[in-house]
């Protein structure tokens, strides 16, 4: 993996944000700088907060206390149109009318930069082909979503992402419901791309090595804090899994990638406050 740092201008970054759904407190007193031009991955028990944390920085979620900070600039205060110029957010399970082609999904990440005085052009005609071309889908355009596979839609909704033009890319779950072989595909992509265009990803993934193969950062979360934030190599050990996930584990070296790999033992005990994010 290829970490880039020149490509990638803008700064996202949470500032003392807390967050939560009616009464309930999820993150709180949270501060955060982003990696720019690099793949970072959120982790953690399930209910810690990861994806709460990921709609905000995608201005989803308005923090009730503290800033998500873009370029140093309150994102609130922003147009909606000027961030999704710059930050791309693919949720965890997006919808699409029935019967929609590949082709015009991928065109609505051109919305951003319409307008009633700008409308389709051949720059944004280029902009879909390049972005279907990169995730290697070309010969799907045609074709219905609801007819494509677990692993060629993710590729599609990828597309779209692309051809909304953003530096950042935040992406929640983007293997979930594939295959072991269509995640490796989905996530061989976004690596991909990243080498190639030099793009900042964020993710939330559950697979705790696969997070570690695909991550140049990653920041760890548990009870709505970080507990720990850096590379794979430096903050991946036994310790921190059992304090975390409650799991008992070995930590050895990946043969392939040469990164830590989890070898799972056991569950000490089942986390309390656990639930669905």
């Amino acid at each position: 993996m290829t970490v880039t740092t020149t490509a990638a201008a803008h700064q996202l970054a949470a500032e003392d944000i807390s967050l939560g759904y009616g009464d309930r407190v999820i993150v709180d007193g949270l501060t955060l700088d982003i990696a720019p031009g690099v793949i970072t991955t959120v982790i953690g028990p399930n209910g810690c907060g990861k994806s709460t944390l990921l709609r905000s920085l995608g201005r989803l979620l308005r923090p009730r206390d503290g800033r998500i900070l873009l370029d140093g600039k309150a994102i609130s205060s922003m147009k909606t149109k000027d961030v999704a110029r710059v930050v791309g957010m693919l949720p965890q399970t997006p919808v699409a009318p029935e019967g929609l082609t590949v082709a015009d999904l991928v065109a609505r990440g051109r919305h951003p930069h319409q307008s009633w005085i700008r409308q389709w052009s051949a720059a944004d005609e280029t902009e879909v082909m390049t972005a279907l071309e990169q995730t290697g889908i070309a010969d799907l355009a045609d074709r219905a979503l609801d007819e494509l596979s677990g692993g060629q839609r993710q590729r599609a909704w990828i597309s779209m992402a692309l051809a909304q033009g953003t530096d950042i890319l935040l992406l929640d779950e983007p293997t979930t419901y594939l295959d072991l072989a269509h995640s490796l595909e989905v996530l061989d992509l976004v690596d991909r791309l990243h080498d190639d265009l030099g793009r900042t990803v964020v993710m939330v993934l559950h697979d705790l090595n696969l997070a570690i193969r695909y991550s140049d950062q990653l920041i760890v979360m548990h009870a709505g804090r970080i507990v720990a934030q850096g590379s794979p190599a430096d903050i991946v050990t036994a310790a921190l899994l059992k304090e975390v996930f409650g799991l008992e584990a070995s930590v050895l070296e990946d043969p392939v990638s040469g990164r830590p790999m989890i070898v799972p033992i056991g569950t000490r005990h089942v986390l309390p406050g656990a639930s669905a994010e």
